[in-house]
């Protein structure tokens, strides 16, 4: 049965792969690059009279020094209060009222700004994006209102998000030079610190448009959108290209520990955290799919063995996606009765386990398949589109290789997982967090 249903799976997507083949092709995607350095790719695609324009800014935490922590989380906030043209709140009304709407977010290494709405209010949003890149009114009013949402963010996300409140421990503790070592929010004493001119000259350096990657899907046109950028983005002056993070974590050379504690927390949580390579590195694939044969879905690795055992109330794994060596997290939480060294245990019996002994083929195709299907799933929509287009530009250097994806997953072998685990997941490369009301006695 289960043989059957994976061939169900792979056929699926394998029909899935010949309709987005057909819809979509390297060819299809276009780019030109304005002479401010501004690199925009454009994706015509008339299925539905919308379109998206999500730019990616080459910002993130990784950016910054001890000082101004969180300074490119905030600008995600700065970014909508207000410029020359259009002042405060008139970001979002302007959009609005064109049938639009927006997001945003921060990660280590990127800030990305997302818009949808009806192609025909393409030049408006030309117009919004251009006048807060070139004239973003950086005021101390306003920062001072923002600066009271950020901080007040970082306490309350810290304060009912265990996953973050340890991740930042374990960060911490886990680098000892790299920028990756503090969270994207920032230090709270650095948010309290930024000046304005910290801010200005920030944003003079990352948001100019020789650091951005800008991706547009939908109903339009190539020369339309050439024209609008040559009207709107063109004329916003390049800058002096922003500082190389050249910082190289040296090698861990032995497991760290960290111990967190919150009264609130009813059970313990436990967090391990290895350091892997950058996205870009040839063992990214191989890395994805053991995260996924780990933790994705009921029939996972850790569920059966901890969840369905009663050892953990719930487990997961994250791999981010990240510019430079970054971790490979697991976490799980224990369940009532079960102690933070219990726990800790089990989740790392079965880690060692896929390195000592492998996974089976049956295990592989399963996450084989899942990622298939989502990722040609991804490629349905124009917003999906974009997205994946700029992230694959971004963080495998070319938006080509998002074309390759399909292949490089069927490629990974049951012996690559294995290696993998045993190349990276291991105890010296370890860095151990614990989050408890009680922390546990030496007996």
């Amino acid at each position: 049965m289960i043989r059957r249903l994976s061939a169900l799976v792979m056929a699926a997507g394998l029909m899935m792969t010949s309709q987005v083949t057909q819809a979509t092709q390297v060819e299809d995607i276009k780019s030109f690059t304005l002479d401010n350095g501004m690199k925009i790719m454009v994706l015509e695609d008339a299925s539905i009279p919308n379109a998206n324009m999500y730019l990616f800014w080459k910002v993130g935490s990784r950016n910054e020094v001890p000082g101004i922590t969180g300074i490119s989380h905030f600008f995600e906030h700065m970014m909508f209060n207000g410029a020359k043209k259009y002042g405060p709140k008139m970001f979002d009304r302007t959009m609005e009222a064109a049938g639009g709407a927006n997001n945003a977010y921060t990660t280590e290494n990127i800030t990305v700004y997302t818009d949808w709405f009806p192609a025909n209010a393409l030049e408006a949003i030309f117009d919004l994006e251009a006048d807060r890149i070139a004239s973003l009114n950086i005021n101390e009013k306003m920062v001072e209102s923002e600066r009271g949402v950020v901080a007040s963010e970082r306490t309350t996300g810290l304060e009912n998000s265990n996953w973050r409140t340890l991740q930042e421990e374990i960060k911490g503790a886990a680098f000892r030079a790299h920028p990756y070592s503090w969270s994207v929010i920032g230090h709270e004493s650095d948010i309290a610190a930024w000046t304005l001119d910290d801010l200005v000259q920030y944003h003079k350096t990352y948001y100019a448009p020789n650091n951005a990657v800008v991706v547009i899907a939908g109903d339009v046109k190539l020369a339309e959108v050439k024209a609008l950028a040559d009207k709107y983005f063109a004329p916003i002056p390049a800058q002096a290209p922003p500082k190389e993070v050249k910082t190289v974590e040296p090698l861990q050379k032995g497991e760290r520990r960290v111990y967190v504690h919150k009264a609130s927390v009813s059970t313990p949580n436990v967090m391990l955290a290895y350091h892997v390579p950058s996205t870009s590195h040839e063992d990214y694939y191989a890395l994805d799919l053991l995260s996924s044969v780990l933790s994705k879905g009921n029939s996972s690795r850790l569920y059966q063995s901890l969840v369905e055992k009663q050892v953990a109330i719930e487990v997961e794994t994250y791999l981010p996606m990240t510019f430079d060596p970054n971790l490979f997290y697991v976490m799980g939480v224990a369940n009532p009765g079960i102690t933070a060294t219990e726990l800790e245990k089990d989740l790392i019996a079965e880690i060692n386990k896929v390195a000592r002994e492998g996974v089976t083929d049956q295990e592989l195709e399963k996450v084989k398949n899942i990622k298939l299907m989502n990722f040609y799933r991804s490629m349905e929509t124009i917003n999906g589109k974009a997205n994946t287009v700029g992230t694959y530009e971004l963080y495998f250097g070319s938006f080509e290789k998002l074309f390759n994806a399909p292949e490089a997953y069927g490629k990974v072998t049951p012996a690559d997982l294995q290696r993998v685990a045993q190349t990276y997941l291991r105890r010296a490369n370890r860095t151990v967090a614990v989050l408890a009301a009680i922390e546990e006695t030496d007996e």
